[in-house]
């Protein structure tokens, strides 16, 4: 599967931003979906994920209440809707995919299809 995400930009601390990931492929529904950031000088990290066959939602402790992942089927599309954005939000977002669960879904080295990534500035 091959992804795409957008919908990144430029927000003021409290704001809220909804990033998109297009997938190609017609086994969308089968993949579990995940979302990661990367801030300047620092790891890639985990943000949300959705298990599929489990139809779970995961999430970082730093993002819970705040973001919220979900896939639309019909247009082989997962969001990440972002509420209360705060600066240490800042980072670039990428979108990835792994068609067999994996309980370490928090760890990047799980998975190898990846979006281009959009960057997320939270600054006043």
């Amino acid at each position: 599967v091959q992804l795409q995400a957008s919908g990144g930009g430029l927000v003021q601390p409290g704001d809220s931003l909804r990033l998109s990931c297009a997938a190609s492929g017609r086994a969308f529904s089968g993949y579990n979906m995940g979302w990661f950031r990367q801030a300047p000088g620092k790891e890639r990290e985990f943000v949300a994920a959705i298990r599929r066959s489990a139809n779970r939602v995961y999430y970082a402790d730093s993002v819970k209440g705040r973001f919220t992942i979900s896939a639309d089927n019909a247009k082989n599309t997962v969001f990440l809707q972002m509420n209360s954005l705060k600066p240490e939000d800042t980072a670039v977002y990428y979108c990835t995919a792994r068609l067999i669960w994996n309980v370490q879904y928090y760890n990047p080295a799980q998975y190898d299809n990846w979006g281009q990534g959009t960057l997320v500035t939270v600054s006043s």
